[in-house]
Parts: C-alpha cells; sequence; structure tokens
C-alpha cells in the first residue's frame, strides 16, 4: 500500500514533472522479425539521405536504431522508456526513428550511396550488440557514410532519465562543446541548484 509521502516522492520526477510508477509493464506486439513495434516509428524506403532530407525539413533529427529479436534490453526499453508520456512526446516532437534488424536483409541506401542489407549496414557502423541508437548531425557531406556522419550513439540500455537526455544531448547540439558525460554532470548540478533531486529510475 502506498502512502500519500511515498506515492508523492514516487511520482514527481526532474523539473517537476509528474511520473506515475509503473506496477505493471505495458505488453508491446511485435513484428515478424521479433521487433517491438511502436505506430510512430518511421516507415520509409530505406534511402537514408531521404529520410534525414524529409526530417531537416521538419526541423527534426534523425536517428537509426538497431534492435534484434529476443533482446531483453530492447524489450526494456519498450516496456519502460517507451511508455513513458514525457519521453515519448519529447522524441516525437523533436526526432524521427527508423528501427532496423541487426540481422535483416531488408535493402538501405547508407549515406554515401551504397545500397546494402541491414546486418551489413550494422557492420559498416560497427554496430554489434542491442539497443544501439546512432544519432545523425542535422547534414551530411556528399560521399559520407552514416558511421562518418554520426554526432552521438546511445550504445545500449539506458535508464528512462539518461535516455532522454541523450536525446536532449543531440536536439540541443551540445555534442558540439562537451561530451555526454559532461552534459549529464551539468544537468544533475542545474536540478541540484534549483532543489531538483532527479529521479533516475
Amino acid at each position: 500500500m502506498m502512502d500519500r509521502r511515498t506515492f508523492h516522492k514516487a511520482s514527481v520526477g526532474a523539473a517537476g514533472v509528474v511520473l506515475l510508477p509503473s506496477l505493471a509493464r505495458a505488453a508491446v506486439e511485435t513484428n515478424d522479425d521479433g521487433l517491438h513495434i511502436q505506430p510512430w516509428f518511421m516507415e520509409t524506403f530505406l534511402d537514408l539521405r531521404e529520410d534525414l532530407g524529409e526530417l531537416a525539413a521538419e526541423g527534426k533529427r534523425f536517428a537509426v536504431l538497431f534492435e534484434q529479436r529476443g533482446c531483453p534490453y530492447c524489450r526494456e526499453m519498450h516496456e519502460v522508456n517507451l511508455q513513458k508520456k514525457q519521453i515519448v512526446d519529447y522524441l516525437t516532437g523533436n526526432f524521427g526513428i527508423l528501427q532496423l534488424n541487426l540481422w535483416g536483409s531488408r535493402k538501405v541506401t547508407d549515406f554515401d550511396g551504397e545500397e546494402l542489407e541491414e546486418r551489413d549496414l550494422a557492420r559498416k557502423w560497427a554496430v554489434n550488440f542491442t539497443p544501439t541508437i546512432v544519432f545523425l548531425g542535422t547534414t551530411v557531406a556528399e560521399g559520407k557514410s552514416g558511421k562518418e556522419a554520426e554526432v552521438a550513439r546511445m550504445p545500449g540500455y539506458f535508464k528512462p532519465f539518461h535516455f532522454i537526455s541523450m536525446f536532449e544531448f543531440v536536439k540541443q547540439e551540445a555534442y558540439a562543446e562537451k561530451g555526454f558525460q559532461r552534459y549529464l554532470q551539468d544537468k544533475f548540478h542545474e536540478l541540484e541548484a534549483k532543489g531538483v533531486k532527479p529521479d533516475v529510475w
């Protein structure tokens, strides 16, 4: 049984945003490849140059998410992080996310014009485990691959606070001035100065 004090402590997160405790995980549907489905993920012709251009026209950033069947950390990301309204609202308002299969065979056209299967693109971009999120720059120079155009990478599962902080780090282009760890430290100090103790759930 949760009393009022415990409820308040559990529900008020960073910057005073109300975060209700998860009493049960939401079941997330999977597709034929065993990847979890989010209705707001991008559905494209898998030409990354076109995808970046369309997102740039909307004022959004581009992130490529690699997952694989049976990945417990991918499931955690979908059942925990991507069930939080504040996270989903931030992502959908500021990013386009393209989901790819680490072992998939769909043809993808890299920024340098090379067409290759998802699994070969993963190798080319040095993606070795899941989930991995590769964040691209706002533009990609002619002839450069996605690996060369990468501005940040989320190498594995991050808890919700760190997860949304990485997306903020990219959206704010903080990577031009500092690394993600320094960005996080600065964010913690700013919140503490405001008397807010971040809930890193």
